[in-house]
C-alpha cells in the first residue's frame, strides 16, 4: 500500500471544486494553501467553464480540519467553492477510465440508462417519469437550485444542480452544480445508447417451423401503413396484440398500433416477407428504467409456426441492450399464448392476476438450461 493509500484511509477524504480564475498560479496558490494544513491532493480533474476553470479535487485532510475551513480556504486564494461532499472510492478513478467503466457496464446490460448516467455525472439522482434511481454514495442531496437547464437537440446550456436531458430524464446533485464538460459526457453517452440500441436490432431471417423465411428487422414510421394493413387481415379475435393492455371489443387504435415506431416512445421489431408485414412486437418504456411492456401480434395465417417466440426472443435482446431487466405483458386469464412463447425463448417468467387481467413478467437475459448427454 501506497502513502497516498494509507493516508486516505487514515484520514477524512473530502471532494472539492474549487472554481478559480484561468491565470498562471491560481492553482498553485491553492494547493499551497491546502499544503499548509496538511491536506494532501489525490486526485485531480480540471474542468472549463466559461471565464475559468474548476477544479475537482478529491483531498484528504486531517482529522481537525473541518469542510468550512476548507471552503474559507478557497475564498482566501481569490477562488470561489462550487461544492463540497464526502469523496468514495470511485472519485480516485479518472474521468475517463470511470466513463469507459460505466458505458462497459451499459454495454453488458450490467446497469440501465438512468443508473449509468448518475453513475457518470455522480449525481444524486436519476428521474424518469415519477420513478427516482438515488444514489447510495456519500454525497447528501440537497434541493434542486434555483436554476434549470436542458440538453436538447440546440445543444447543451449549463444546469445548475438539475438538468433535463433530451430523452426526457431529470438528473439532479445537490452538492455541485454540473458543468458544461459533465453535460457534454452525458450527451455523448446518449449517442452511445442510440448506437447499442441500434445495433440491438440489425435484420435477421429466420426460419419458421415449417420452412418459410421471414425477415425480423426495426420498424419505421414507413411501415405504419404495412402494419395497419396487417391488423386489418387478423381476425376480429386475434386482432389484439398479446400482451397488450388494450384488450377489448374494439379495433385496435392505429395510433397505439404507431407509437412505439418513434423513438422514445417504444421500440418494435416487425417480421416481413418482402414488403408485407405479418408479424409485430412491440417494447414501450415504462416510468421505470428497468421494465418495458412487450406485446406481441402474429396474422393469422402465420400463427403457430414460432413466430412469436422468434419476436419475443428479439424484443428480450434489444430491451437488455437498453438496460431493461424485465418484461411485463397483460393477458386475459386464458390466454397461455404468451408464456408458451415466453418457455419457449427460455426466458424465465412469473404470472400474477390484477384487474381481471393476467400479469406475465419476463426476464430479458435467457435462462441457460442444462442438457444431459446420452
Amino acid at each position: 500500500m501506497d502513502s497516498s493509500q494509507a493516508t486516505s484511509e487514515a484520514q477524512p477524504t473530502w471532494r472539492l471544486r474549487a472554481e478559480l480564475h484561468d491565470r498562471p498560479g491560481a492553482l498553485a496558490k491553492l494547493t499551497a494553501s491546502l499544503a499548509a494544513l496538511d491536506c494532501n491532493i489525490l486526485a485531480l480533474t480540471v474542468l472549463p467553464v466559461p471565464g475559468g476553470v474548476v477544479d475537482d479535487l478529491v483531498i484528504s485532510t486531517p482529522e481537525e480540519v473541518r469542510p468550512a475551513e476548507l471552503v474559507t480556504l478557497v475564498r482566501t486564494v481569490g477562488g470561489r467553492c462550487a461544492g463540497i461532499t464526502k469523496a468514495h472510492l470511485s472519485d480516485l478513478a479518472d474521468a475517463p477510465t470511470a466513463a469507459l467503466r460505466v458505458a462497459a457496464q451499459l454495454v453488458a446490460g450490467v446497469v440501465g440508462q438512468a443508473e449509468a448516467v448518475r453513475e457518470l455525472l455522480d449525481a444524486d439522482a436519476v428521474e424518469a417519469g415519477s420513478v427516482e434511481v438515488s444514489g447510495i454514495g456519500p454525497g447528501t442531496s440537497k434541493p434542486p437550485g434555483e436554476q434549470a437547464g436542458s440538453v436538447g437537440t440546440q445543444g447543451i446550456q449549463p444546469g445548475g444542480r438539475q438538468v433535463v436531458l433530451s430523452d426526457g430524464l431529470v438528473v439532479r446533485r445537490g452538492w455541485a452544480a454540473f458543468t458544461e464538460v459533465e453535460l457534454a459526457r452525458s450527451a455523448a453517452l446518449e449517442e452511445l445508447i442510440g448506437a447499442v440500441r441500434g445495433a440491438g436490432l440489425e435484420p435477421r431471417a429466420v426460419l419458421t417451423a415449417d420452412g418459410a423465411g421471414v425477415v425480423l428487422r426495426a420498424g419505421l414510421p414507413a411501415d405504419a401503413d404495412a402494419i395497419a394493413a396487417m391488423h386489418d387481415r387478423c381476425s376480429a379475435v386475434d386482432r389484439f396484440p398479446v400482451g397488450s393492455r388494450s384488450i377489448g371489443p374494439q379495433p385496435m387504435p392505429r395510433r397505439l398500433l404507431n407509437r412505439p415506431l418513434v423513438e422514445p416512445r417504444g421500440r418494435t421489431v416487425v417480421g416481413a416477407v418482402g414488403h408485407q408485414v405479418v408479424a409485430l412486437g412491440q417494447l414501450i418504456r415504462t416510468t421505470d428504467p428497468a421494465i418495458a411492456e412487450v406485446s406481441l401480434l402474429v396474422e393469422d395465417d402465420w400463427q403457430g409456426r414460432g413466430l412469436g417466440t422468434e419476436l419475443l426472443a428479439e424484443l428480450a435482446r434489444v430491451a437488455r441492450a437498453a438496460g431493461h431487466r424485465e418484461l411485463v405483458a397483460w393477458c386475459p386469464p386464458e390466454d397461455t399464448a404468451m408464456l408458451r412463447s415466453a418457455s419457449a425463448a427460455r426466458l424465465p417468467a412469473r404470472t400474477t392476476r390484477e384487474g381481471g387481467l393476467l400479469r406475465v413478467t419476463m426476464a430479458t437475459t435467457p435462462e441457460v438450461r442444462q442438457t444431459t448427454a446420452t
